[in-house]
């Protein structure tokens, strides 16, 4: 309930070492050119000191703005001794009243004004050091918040227990590692002092968990020897992250910082028309960065990744700081109609990162007016999309999060549209008859009826239906050829299977097997680029594809019934996938004979594109080999007639098989020589 940003303390190191120069000049324009003949001004610098300070409220100003209430900042300075500049106390931390903020912005710098610029020469016997702040900081946080006081106080049984956690912010200039982790120990074994005296204290609270954030700044001119280091735990009561960095860069490093303390977004607002300051009659497009809540961007980063990625850029400053922002485009003002209005999702404060400049200044008063601004973000597919708009409500500008998703106010989209994208060829006649054959119609209750099973049993049947459904054409080819298929998808679906069903199943897969073996080309329809048609696709890829497709809608089926798995396996066994139990040719074809689908000629074709090898001669058209075989036997009583007809008759294209040319009979005998003389196995010869 109370996270570490809860409470903040920013300790300022006003040792003598700050009153130096950071060695960074500030550049000015002067209206009037000086004479040549005069000396140049001498460089203006800034102190550490005074880079500090401004940059600590400007952290505090962009807290301010954008969380009116309920993080509490603290400034304790520190020198010789530990000056606290205001307390947890709701009216010296920024309201919505402007008197109240001018006063408060006034009291913490006119704090810092009175104790100055820290003098270059330390006064003798005097401790400077900026461990007295640090002591002060951590007894701040022991002490209650307003709110922490009242849930402390409070008697209701249900509050949950109060953590106290906190953050504290150290801008200061170590000489070494060394130092720096001397510094570390000494501040946690006084959080641990501290927690003692709180545990005793009636009035105090004891802190369980404190982020100690050093920045270690030093003037541009020199290198430090102090190295950054990332957050780490050092015990469960404290967490230390060292960033040493030039004193230029303090600001920019703020900056960074802040957006993960506070959990913020940057926003880049690209392309606002505005006259420039030298020439109102001409115009140019600036950029403004806004500072705001993350959950802005939920809705367009967690999208698209590739419309994300092209929002998304990278800020990058001195000293390696960088961070991430969404580049938004300014959107021209124009009249909306309905349906070009949207819906507003989230709501969240701004504030601009560089106030003071004329961009950001012009941008603040165009909303100020009761103006709105509608920004833009740009698509991957070259389109754009409103998804944001800025515009103030009570003196306040917010960002307002915009759908992104088709208006609620346009027409309902047609299936066809696709959701979003561009899929157009949904099998919607397909999905309809899938709808009216598992309608469920109301039906009255009965006292003594058993009603209990009705819900599971249409929750099965619909699972059985839905287990391999493609939802678009150019994804299947097998319920594109349902003048080949059918009824084999609507026999399958079934909870049980009849013998006859089963014959039909396989009558199916026969029939495609016979297609394909007299190369029969499936009739697909023109599905546009997807699997079939005349996309180029070769007729035996179809053929794979779609003995593949029906295999998988079999194996989605096949634990249904024992009926269901006969089916699978009788394809199985067809396309050689079962090794154990292959089934034999001649008894798929009389299976196939007696469904009555094919005749002689086709039985014909699909024995030779099962049998024939790549190098078998051409089919011969002579008669069947018993009838060769017998009119061989009766070659001994030839007439005068049979040896003219076999003379004149045609001579077969199949040449037969030379060994029963020269045999004495029907059977040839292989190897006929093999025992004569002269014919023993030779001696092997070895040569030495």
């Amino acid at each position: 309930m109370y996270p570490a940003n809860h409470k903040t303390i920013f300790v300022l190191d006003h040792t003598p070492y700050f009153g130096i120069s950071t060695e960074c000049p500030l550049e000015f324009d002067f209206l009037k050119s000086r004479g040549q003949n005069l000396i140049p001004l001498a460089p203006v610098c800034k102190s550490l000191w005074t880079t500090s300070v401004e940059a600590s409220l400007e952290y505090c100003r962009i807290v301010w703005d954008l969380f009116p209430t309920g993080k509490l900042i603290r400034f304790v300075v520190t020198d010789r001794a530990a000056y606290v500049l205001n307390s947890w106390s709701p009216l010296q931390q920024n309201l919505n009243h402007a008197s109240i903020d001018i006063y408060i912005g006034l009291q913490i710098m006119n704090g810092t004004a009175i104790l100055g610029v820290p003098a270059s020469k330390p006064e003798p016997g005097e401790d400077y050091s900026v461990i007295h702040g640090l002591r002060v900081a951590i007894e701040t946080l022991n002490e209650c918040s307003d709110v922490q006081h009242e849930k402390r106080t409070s008697l209701n049984e249900n509050t949950s227990k109060l953590v106290n956690r906190g953050r504290v912010i150290c801008i200061t200039s170590a000489r070494d590692n060394g130092n720096m982790k001397s510094l570390e120990n000494i501040f946690l074994s006084e959080l641990v002092q501290e927690n003692k005296n709180a545990l005793a204290s009636d009035h105090l609270i004891p802190i369980d968990y404190c982020h100690l954030v050093i920045l270690n700044i030093y003037p541009n001119n020199i290198e430090s020897q102090v190295t950054s280091q990332g957050p780490r735990e050092v015990s469960p009561l404290l967490t230390v992250e060292v960033h040493s960095i030039k004193a230029s860069a303090l600001h920019s490093k703020l900056s960074h910082l802040i957006l993960s303390h506070y959990d913020l977004a940057s926003t880049t607002v690209t392309g606002i028309p505005m006259k420039e300051e030298q020439n109102a009659s001409s115009s140019a497009n600036y950029d403004v960065e806004i500072f705001h809540s993350s959950a802005a961007h939920t809705a367009i980063l967690k999208g698209n990744p590739q419309d994300s990625a092209l929002i998304k850029t990278f800020r990058r400053f001195e000293e390696g700081s960088e961070y991430e922002t969404v580049t938004l485009k300014w959107c021209t003002p124009r009249g909306c109609s309905a349906s070009e209005m949207q819906n507003c999702t989230a709501m969240h404060r701004i504030t601009p990162v560089d106030v003071n400049s004329r961009p950001s200044s012009c941008l603040i008063n165009f909303l100020l007016n009761g103006r709105s601004v509608m920004l833009e973000m740009a698509r991957k597919t070259g389109g754009k999309t409103i998804s944001h708009l800025l515009a103030a409500h009570g003196g306040e500008i917010f960002i307002h999060t915009l759908s992104t998703a088709r208006s609620v106010l346009e027409d309902p989209p047609s299936i066809s549209e696709g959701c979003g994208g561009r899929v157009t060829d949904y099998r919607i006649t397909d999905f309809g008859s899938l709808m009216r054959s598992n309608i469920l119609v109301p039906l009255k209750r009965i006292s003594n009826s058993n009603t209990d099973g009705l819900v599971e049993k249409m929750r099965s049947r619909l699972e059985r239906h839905t287990k391999y459904w493609p939802m678009i054409i150019s994804s299947t080819l097998m319920f594109n050829l349902k003048q080949v298929i059918d009824p084999l998808p609507e026999l399958m679906v079934k909870e049980e299977l009849t013998t006859e069903e089963v014959l039909q199943c396989k009558q199916v897969i026969f029939g495609l097997l016979g297609l394909e073996a007299k190369h029969e080309v499936l009739p697909l329809p023109s599905i546009g680029g997807g699997r079939g048609g005349k996309g180029g696709v070769r007729r035996e890829e179809h053929y794979r594809l779609l003995w593949d497709e029906i295999e998988t809608f079999l194996k989605h089926h096949a634990n249904n019934s024992a009926a269901h798995t006969e089916v699978l396996n009788c394809l199985l066994e067809i396309r050689n996938k079962d090794d154990k139990d292959k089934v034999e040719l001649d008894q798929a074809l009389r299976e196939l004979d007696s469904f009555g689908k094919e005749d002689g000629t086709a039985r014909v074709s699909v024995i030779r594109a099962t049998t024939d090898s790549p190098m078998s001669p051409p089919a011969s058209v002579s008669m069947p080999l018993n009838k060769q075989l017998h009119k061989g036997s009766a070659a001994g009583t030839k007439n005068l007639l049979d040896i003219w007809l076999q003379r004149s008759a045609p001579k077969d294209k199949k040449p037969d098989f030379h060994g029963r040319i020269n045999s004495d009979g029907p059977k040839a005998k292989l190897y006929p020589n093999l025992k004569d003389a002269g014919r023993e196995p030779r001696e092997t010869i070895l040569e030495g």
